[in-house]
């Protein structure tokens, strides 16, 4: 990681300019495994969860070959935590998630606060919240709500974006991003 407190553009300029790069070549790479096409022969996700004490810091791909073991453990890591059902997790979300935390360039692992959801879950939080989708991606494995301590939701929003891999949705209000590997599509304050 390069430090760039010592040189004369600051750290807001460097991702900045980065994440404008990224748009502009989103045409090209119109999904969040282009953005990582460039980022060496691995592919890395690091993640806490508050629901169950547990982290995960994997490398799930290297030189083109997702490592189906490292995947497993994600799909373990993201399964529904209040019923403990595993889903298998897309492919294209892990990867929209790691290309996001690659723009936002920190150390810090994301935390997650909701993966998988089964359908009995995703009925209960329906039930309390109107903000909770009848058919989530959520219930597919394709989403994923995420929050990182060193970064604005609006910070992790614009990166997500950037990727144009999926749905990314602002919740300011209860700090956290929602990346999906849906339709492209942008929500939220």
């Amino acid at each position: 990681m390069t430090d760039y407190s010592s040189s004369s553009m600051t750290r807001r300029a460097v991702l900045g300019a980065f994440a404008a790069t990224a748009v502009m070549t989103a045409p090209t790479y119109s999904n969040a495994a282009g953005f990582l096409r460039g980022a060496g022969d691995i592919r890395r996700i690091r993640m806490t969860s508050p629901r169950t004490g547990e982290s995960i810091d994997t490398i799930y791909w290297i030189e083109g070959e997702y490592i189906r073991d490292a995947v497993r453990e994600v799909e373990l890591f993201m399964r529904d935590w209040r019923t403990n059902d595993i889903h298998s997790i897309d492919l294209r979300t892990i990867d929209i998630m790691a290309a996001a935390h690659g723009l936002l360039d920190v150390d810090e692992p994301y935390m997650l606060l909701s993966g998988y959801r089964s359908p009995k879950t995703n009925a209960m939080l329906r039930s309390r919240s109107s903000g909770v989708a009848k058919n989530s991606r959520h219930l597919q494995g394709q989403a994923a709500d995420l929050r990182l301590g060193s970064r604005s939701v609006g910070q992790m929003y614009n990166a997500a974006k950037a990727c144009r891999g999926g749905g990314v949705g602002r919740y300011s209000g209860s700090n956290f991003v929602h990346m999906d590997c849906g339709p492209v599509r942008t929500w939220g304050s």
